[in-house]
Formats: structure tokens, sequence, C-alpha cells
């Protein structure tokens, strides 16, 4: 910590002096040629250049120095010898350190070593860090520092710039993908009257001048398929959810969904649509259909083979195979053997959540490949529609894979009667907790339609190898510090 004071107390210094000399150590705009990943990649030996970036490495040999500018996008060496300058502008750069944003102009040329690099003519000192960054920076091994200071992580360590980077791409290629085929997004609101559309406790809030307590949304299904009323054929929304509920390495409060719907389909139809979807993310940005993830010395944990066609199979199959004999049981003997096996079925109340829980731990926990689990009870997910032949279950999927669950898909239901009637058996009777916009809406006629969710943050894991729904995110909700943990 005393070393640290020192650092800054010198870069105080450096400011002062060059506040003192005339020197805007906080300057303004610096056109430059693009990022630094199109500098570099616009090389043309003897051509003229304009750069600008953080210094991130300084290599001081004398009248020679060479550093390296970096920006999200990549870096890029720049050398500059004293004999260039006239000494007042090379006592300003005697004054740069690194953590420095620096602007230069130059020309390309190449070092004996090989490396492209910017010989630099004229250079603009654009902001002074006070700040330095960590000695031995290679990548933070602290995850609490790590993802409370997020901007260090990605100045630092290339892997999570990538794994950012293939984030953008995914939600740049799945927007694209939808639009492609006839798909409208839509916004819908963030703040809701009635939290609906998934069970899960919401955050409240209150309006000041509606005088009305607010949620923030927990889903946006029930507004999404108001536009399917409205005639929307397709729509989509990339959007932001938020529940109050539990933090694990696969849950954070706030969250990113992709929902959506498409008339006159069913859940089949959406099964395809999702299959095809993720497998032109795997092969457009991660360049293959088989998915490594690998420990922290690199190793290859597991491998995920999304070549098609993915696995299909009934929810009560995949139970009955993990344990054989499970649906010949009474309530009571299912929670016996549920015991027998370890599980944990203190929060189960009806005989559905214990069965739920059997098939979360022994068959979703343990699937790595991606499959369709189909026809599900009917009280786990009361806004699908009810199987023609067998009314226990609904015409669903829920697509496993990497152990969880990546996206929901349902022949929605669109008979507002049965649909009432569902969610005041999920509401417990308590008709405030009714969404009676929707279910007007839903009586004036909602076509047969199938819908997605696909949760962008799971899907992210699983493309990048991230074993951590914090490693995806770019500013992870953390428990506030305390002053015992302030530095």
């Amino acid at each position: 910590m005393e070393h640290e004071n020192e650092l800054v107390a010198v870069r105080r210094r450096k400011l002062d002096e060059l506040t003192a000399s005339g020197v805007d150590a906080f300057g303004g705009a610096y056109p430059a040629d693009g990022t630094i990943e199109s500098v570099a990649g616009a090389y043309l030996e003897g051509g003229e250049v304009r750069a600008a970036g953080r210094i991130t490495a300084h290599r001081n040999m004398g009248k020679s120095q060479f550093l390296d500018l970096f920006d999200f996008t990549g870096r890029i060496q720049i050398y500059l010898n004293a004999k260039d300058f006239p000494a007042e502008q090379w006592s300003v750069f005697e004054k740069v350190d690194i953590g420095d944003f620096l602007g230069v102009t130059g020309t390309y040329f190449t070092t004996r070593a090989g490396e492209r690099s910017i010989r630099v003519q004229a250079f603009q000192l654009l902001t002074k860090s006070l700040l330095p960054l960590p000695d031995k920076w290679h990548g933070i091994q602290d995850v609490e520092l790590k993802y409370r200071n997020r901007h260090l992580d990605l100045i630092a360590n290339p892997h999570s710039r990538e794994v950012f980077r293939k984030r953008i791409a995914i939600v740049r290629g799945i927007r694209r993908f939808l639009e492609d085929r006839g798909f409208i997004e839509a916004e819908t609101p963030m703040m809701q009257a009635v939290a609906g559309g998934a069970a899960a406790e919401p955050f409240k809030t209150h309006h000041n001048a509606l005088g009305v307590d607010l949620f923030l949304r927990i889903a946006p299904e029930l507004y999404l398929k108001r536009l399917l009323v409205g005639g929307f054929p397709k729509v989509f929304e990339l959007n932001r959810n938020f529940r109050n509920e539990g933090m694990s390495r696969r849950h954070n409060p706030e969250f990113t969904m992709l929902e959506a719907y498409w008339a006159f389909a069913d859940f089949r139809q959406m099964a395809d649509l999702v299959e095809e979807l993720i497998c032109h993310l795997a092969e457009t940005i991660c360049g293959t259909l088989e998915i490594a993830h690998l420990d922290a010395e690199g190793n290859t944990v597991r491998v995920i083979d999304l070549r098609r066609p993915w696995k299909r199979a009934a929810y009560h199959d995949l139970v009955e195979e993990a344990v054989p004999g499970w649906h010949a049981l009474t309530p009571e003997a299912r929670r016996l053997r549920a015991a027998e096996l370890g599980l944990d079925i203190r929060h189960c109340d009806a005989d559905h959540e214990v069965t739920q829980h059997a098939f979360e731990k022994l068959v979703e926990e343990k699937t790595i490949n991606p499959c369709f689990v189909t026809h599900c009870p009917q009280q786990l997910l009361p806004l699908a529609k009810q199987n023609p032949d067998n009314p226990a279950v609904v015409d669903v999927f829920e697509l496993v894979m990497n152990g969880q669950e990546v996206s929901p898909g349902y022949s929605e239901l669109n008979d507002p009667l049965t649909q009432r009637r569902r969610l005041e058996e999920q509401s417990g009777g308590e008709q405030h907790k009714l969404d009676e916009e929707f279910l007007s809406a839903l009586s004036h006629g909602m076509p047969p339609a199938g819908g997605i969710g696909i949760g962008i943050d799971r899907l992210v894991m699983m493309l990048t190898g991230a074993e951590s729904i914090r490693d995806v995110i770019l500013f992870p909700h953390m428990r506030p510090r305390t002053s015992e943990d302030t530095p």
C-alpha cells in the first residue's frame, strides 16, 4: 500500500509539472485513423498513420523508446527517438507513464526484430493516468478484483476481452439471424404493474406521479403475446430481466434474455429454430460445432458436441431412465426414494416439485450435449398448451446442455379461459396477481403460436467455456464492500 501511494504521488507530481508548463494532461479530441486493430491491419511500409490508445507497456532503451498502444480491439508497437523531438517536447514524453492515453502521428515501419510498428513524428498526451496498473499485470487471478474492476480485467486479460468480443458478436448474430427470417424486434415495458410471464420474486419500486407500485419485469412474455394479438406475425425482444432471488455461478439478479414468438407455429418448429440458431452462432463466431471447455491450466474438461440432429426425449422417459420405476411409486414413496438418492427436497411441497428436483439433479446437471426435453408436466408451465393426447403434460421443450437449461420453448396457450384458470392456480387464488390486461387481450383472440426464451448469459457461457455467469457479464452484481474490504 505504501509503495502504491508513492507511485500515485509521483504521478501527481508529474501532472503538476505538466500543468505548470502549460500542457493539458486531459486533452481534447484526437482523430485517429481507426481502432488499433484497423490501424495495425492497414499497415503500409512508409505510409503515414494516426493512432490513439492507452500505453500498456514501455521498453526504455535510452534515446530509443518502444511502447505498446492498446484499445479493446488490440495493440500496436510505437517507437520514439529523442533526436526526433525538441527538448521541450521530449520533457513532456518523459512524464508519460504506463496507463496514460497517447495520440501519435507517424509512419509505418518494421523493426529489426520483424515487428510492424509506428515511428512517431508527433505525439499528444490525451489523458494522464493517476492510478498505476497493478504490477506484473498478466491477467487477474483474484476473481473479486476481476469482477469489481472489469476495466482493469479488460486491459490486462486477453481471454476476458475475447469472451466479451464473442458475447457482442453473439447478440449481434442473434438479431441478424431472426431479422433475416422475418422476425420484428420490439421493446416492451421494463416496469410493469403486474410481474408476470414467469414464477419469480420481482424487484419492487414506486412511481410517485402515478402513486402506484411497479415491478421490474421478470419476463416480457405477456406483452409480446399482446403483439401477436395485435397482428405481429413474428416478434422478438432482446431484453433485460430482473429477479430478486439467489445468486450463484449460474444466476445473477439482472440478466439478458431473448424471447421470440411465431404466429401459427408450434414448439417443434421453435426447437428447429433454436437448433439452427445456436449452430449458426457456433459456426460463424466460434468456428466449430465442438465447443471445448478448459480448466485453469488449459486442460480440456469437456467438449460439447453441437453437431445436428440434437437429441429429443420426453421428460417422463428421462426421469425414468435416471431412476427406474420412479413414476410407479406413490408420492410418499417418491419422497423416500429421493432421500435415498441424497436429494434435498425440503423445499418441495407438491409431488411434481419432487420429480422436478430429481430431474434437475439427476438429468439436467448431467446432460452436456444438447437435448430437447419435451412434454413436461403441466403444473410447471402454466403458459403452455396442453398436449391433446395426454392432458397431464404440455407441448413444450426445455433445451438442456452444459448441465443447465438454456432455452425453453412452448406451443403457446391461447385459450383465455384455460389461461385464467392456470394463472389463478399459480397465484394461489390472489386476483391482484393476475394480469387482467393480458387476459383481456387473449380474449380478443391470439393466433396459435410457438414461443422461445434463450438465456443469453448461459448461451455465452456454453459457447465460450466460461464456468461462471460473472465471467460473461461485464458488471455482475457483487456484495457491497465493507470498510474492512476497502484497500
